[in-house]
């Protein structure tokens, strides 16, 4: 008997043994460590492979706040006066999100004009149209029966009006502007990691034309930021001293200065970053309204009709009465009588102006309205699809070389195209990847989408057609706005000739026309409801439609709550 406790015992100590030093040998929190094939996968004996990036959890960006998402009844809480039924209620879900707290600034958008001016001066006949296609419509404030109050000239730049919201931008611009702000946050992430050397500090490396940084590049293939100028990372970049660039080079950090190859980080693992973009409109109704505030435990009591709590557009708590919002309150009412503004601006107010709303957004109703994503159809069809809904999805993929490299565009790339109203835009701007459609051959056998464009699906596509059936000649459009016809330069006279539409229409709605959301300052009180929805063509501005940017959550997206099953100690 003691023989078998005495065995017991040695076996108990050496099996404590082996299991302490396994543990610490597949150290189950380092990044090296796979749990699934037991050993650690950097170490040259087991293959060398690089680590993955150092980032793990995902910042909040700059003047935004987090947004978590939910489910909630999206769709009218009033009374549509004109009696239509495209805006019922209806549930959807919407994932976690950052949102900016407020419009993008007059100021903010000044800083990526004079950027754009630097990177693509005009003076150069090779960018002559990039930097003007940016420019806001500053001609929205005139009136052919009003005084303009020299608005045209000063509402831009002039240091009053730098914290009021940026209008006269189109929704093309407002993208525009999103994939800029996103190079430039990641630009920053990297300087500040110290993966780029900082480009902007008047050293051998210019910033000009196609030499930018641009984050899908960067994720796609390092080396072809700056025509492959490694001098541009910093002097941990390997293979830096060789005379000429080698396209098939790979670069590579090492992760403390010491030399060591078995201590590199791969450019290539670093973690993508979600990019920033406009919000889709689901999006923006679910942050606008707010309803968090109204939950109790797992429920949601009853629903609000503005951004803030209260039946009232008027602050009820305060002696003057001030109005919640920035908005047309009557005919010739704009800020109510002087000693006695009710809402303090006649056109725009600053940004901020009024308090936030639950989720710590600014001025969700009143001030300017706001672009969203979405394509407008009047019905949103949650029998499709209840989660993240949006319409307006077009799925591109880069342009490959024959040898399977992504192409950075040149300026010999440069195709401008001419919108509708003759404004002439690049269709991508030197050192972006070029893009194209996905294929047939990209989409076989999908089970999730078959086509490229997916503006009008299942509602005005020839699927949702009435004449389906029909040739193609007979077959009527579902929706027969103008077909965008741009306008044509005369190659004898040199002039822009415009063609106009001179067919009945029944229709104003194309693939063209993009929902925007919210009340503003010209507008009364019915469209200051969150679920409220209007339209414009995606390269139109008005001088009181704006925009805010949105960034997609990754990882852990809720807060846990304290009262979670999960969370219950026993």
């Amino acid at each position: 008997m003691k023989k078998i406790i005495k065995t017991s015992l040695i076996y108990s100590g050496v099996i404590l043994i082996m299991t302490s030093c396994f543990n610490q040998q597949r150290d189950f929190g380092s990044d090296r460590y796979s749990e699934n094939i037991g050993y650690d996968f950097s170490n040259p004996e087991y293959g060398g492979l690089t680590r993955l990036s150092e980032v793990v959890e995902q910042e909040i960006p700059p003047a935004m706040v987090s947004i978590e998402g939910g489910q909630f009844v999206m769709g009218q809480t009033q009374q549509d006066v004109m009696g239509g039924i495209h805006n019922k209620p209806r549930n959807v879900h919407v994932q976690s999100f950052y949102m900016d707290d407020s419009e993008v600034s007059n100021k903010e958008y000044v800083i990526y004009l004079d950027w754009l001016a630097k990177v693509f001066p005009e003076d150069n006949p090779k960018y002559k149209h990039i930097y003007t296609a940016a420019l806001p419509d500053t001609t929205v404030w005139r009136n052919p029966l009003g005084s303009d109050g020299n608005l045209p000239k000063t509402y831009l730049r002039h240091r009053a009006y730098e914290e009021y919201p940026v209008v006269g931008v189109s929704w093309l611009q407002a993208n525009d502007y999103c994939k800029w702000r996103t190079d430039r946050i990641a630009e920053k992430r990297l300087v500040d990691e110290g993966i780029l050397k900082p480009l902007y500090n008047n050293g051998a490396v210019s910033v000009e034309g196609r030499n930018h940084f641009d984050k899908e590049v960067f994720e796609a293939n390092p080396n072809l930021l700056f025509g492959g100028n490694k001098s541009i990372y910093s002097d941990y970049v390997t293979n830096s001293n060789e005379e000429e660039y080698n396209g098939n080079d790979s670069i590579t950090i090492n992760t403390t200065p010491s030399n060591s190859k078995n201590n590199k980080l791969n450019i290539n693992r670093q973690s993508p970053s979600p990019d920033f973009r406009l919000p889709t409109e689901v999006e923006w109704e679910y942050a606008a309204k707010a309803d968090v505030e109204n939950r109790y435990e797992n429920s949601i009591r009853g629903r609000k009709k503005y951004a803030w709590r209260g039946e009232s557009t008027r602050d009820e708590q305060s002696k003057y009465y001030t109005q919640h919002a920035n908005f047309k309150q009557g005919n010739g009412d704009y800020s109510g009588i002087a000693g006695w503004s009710s809402d303090t601006g006649d056109i725009t107010t600053p940004v901020r102006s009024f308090p936030p709303n639950a989720f710590g957004l600014y001025d969700m109703a009143g001030n300017v309205a706001e672009w969203v994503f979405d394509v407008y159809r009047p019905t949103i069809d949650t029998e499709l699809n209840d989660f993240n809904y949006a319409r307006g999805n077009i799925y591109r993929k880069p342009k490959l070389d024959e040898n399977g490299n992504v192409i950075v565009a040149s300026f010999n790339d440069i195709v401008y195209d001419t919108l509708p109203n003759g404004k002439v835009v690049p269709s991508v701007l030197p050192g972006q990847i070029l893009k194209e459609e996905i294929t047939d051959n990209d989409v076989y056998l999908n089970l999730n989408y078959q086509k490229a464009d997916n503006r009008d699906y299942a509602n005005g596509d020839r699927a949702s057609s009435r004449d389906y059936a029909q040739n193609d000649e007979n077959r009527k459009r579902m929706y027969n706005a103008p077909i965008l016809l741009p306008p044509t330069i005369n190659e004898e006279t040199g002039k822009v000739e415009y063609k106009y539409d001179d067919q009945k229409r029944t229709t104003l709605i194309t693939n063209y026309s993009r929902v925007y959301k919210g009340g503003s300052w010209k507008d009364r009180e019915y469209w200051l409801d969150p679920s409220q929805r209007r339209y414009l063509e995606e390269y139109m501005s008005t001088n009181y439609i704006g925009f805010r940017c949105v960034l997609s959550m990754v990882g852990e997206t809720h807060e846990k709550d304290r009262r979670s099953p999960f969370n219950i100690s026993y």
